[in-house]
């Protein structure tokens, strides 16, 4: 195992959550997006997509930049990353999900108009905690459509037909898209590790439904898989002047097979 792919993986899923839930935190909990919940909405869309773009560029050579273990399921499900190196991005990933939110916790502690009960720290939800008070069979649709997309984006950004200049945007948009739909209904999680930090801080109900933000974006991620595999199998790779392939920006064991 390579432990500089772990450390990226690691430090990648903690940066994300500290800038991407920091700003959904800032937004919706302490109310900077004032009485338009679109402003609220478009601002921390915008704030995952662009972390995530910033990410894939900074740590992709290392790691692949999955950040996220719905996306290494994609990866698995699809034969381009062994079950032993997924295991170990999936600690790595939710143990960064969970250092992440500890610090952006840390940090609006110092203000005295922050409280974990009431500010909270950008937790994912459904009921009375959903914008549009969506039930538990329209979140878990939610987030499956949600990461499906996401996660079909990202196999095929990183495929070997792909352009490997345009991954990064493309994977950074796709996010930015699933949560300008995803956030009004469930806040948007398509990512298990980005929902856990949250709520093993905040606790309550956060924690009580943790487990459709955990299972319903693993399946969107194996039904991705599939579709990319039907998609895209009996699709040679075209030749590259110079040898170079598009697939080249990704790290290691996440190269798909030759």
């Amino acid at each position: 195992m390579n432990s500089r792919k772990l450390a990226a993986e690691f430090l990648g899923t903690a940066l994300l959550v500290i800038f991407a839930v920091g700003t959904a935190t800032l937004s919706f909990g302490f109310k900077f997006a004032g009485a338009s919940t679109s402003a609220g909405v478009v601002t921390t869309a915008l704030a995952f997509g662009l972390v995530l773009l910033a990410l894939v560029y900074a740590i992709g050579p290392i790691s692949g930049c999955h950040v996220n273990p719905a996306v290494t399921i994609g990866f698995l499900a699809s034969r381009r990353i062994a079950l032993s190196e997924a295991i170990g991005y999936w600690i790595a990933q939710l143990g960064g999900g969970v250092a992440g939110a500890v610090v952006l916790w840390a940090i609006f502690e110092g203000s005295p108009d922050y409280s974990r009960a009431t500010t909270g720290l950008g937790a994912d939800g459904w009921g009375k905690h959903s914008l549009t008070h969506i039930n538990t069979g329209g979140a878990f649709a939610a987030e499956t459509v949600l990461t499906f997309l996401f996660v079909l984006v990202v196999l095929s950004a990183t495929s070997r037909i792909a352009s490997a200049e345009f991954a990064g945007l493309a994977i950074g948009m796709a996010l930015t898209v699933v949560h300008l739909v995803g956030i009004p209904l469930t806040g948007t999680s398509v990512n298990p590790a980005r929902s856990l930090g949250p709520a093993v801080v905040v606790g309550g109900d956060a924690l009580r439904q943790l487990w459709l933000f955990i299972l319903a974006p693993l399946l969107g991620g194996v039904i991705a898989a599939l579709v990319h595999q039907y998609l895209f199998l009996e699709q040679p790779a075209p030749p590259v002047p110079g040898g170079v392939e598009p697939s080249d920006m990704l790290a290691g064991d996440d190269r798909p097979p030759d």
